[in-house]
């Protein structure tokens, strides 16, 4: 039987900061269609790690 790990606290707290920087920054963003690119790239990114 293969166990999975989970992550720590202070990788979870790590990832969450990560995520929350993206998301600041993507909503000072300007321009809508660059703005967009940043939404797309976050969510592309939370995706594969739920894939993973």
């Amino acid at each position: 039987m293969v166990q999975e790990m989970g992550m720590t606290d202070k990788q979870f707290n790590g990832f969450v900061r990560f995520l929350l920087d993206a998301l600041k920054d993507t909503k000072e963003e300007k321009e809508a269609d660059k703005r967009e690119e940043k939404l797309d790239k976050i969510i592309d990114n939370l995706q594969k790690t739920l894939e993973d």
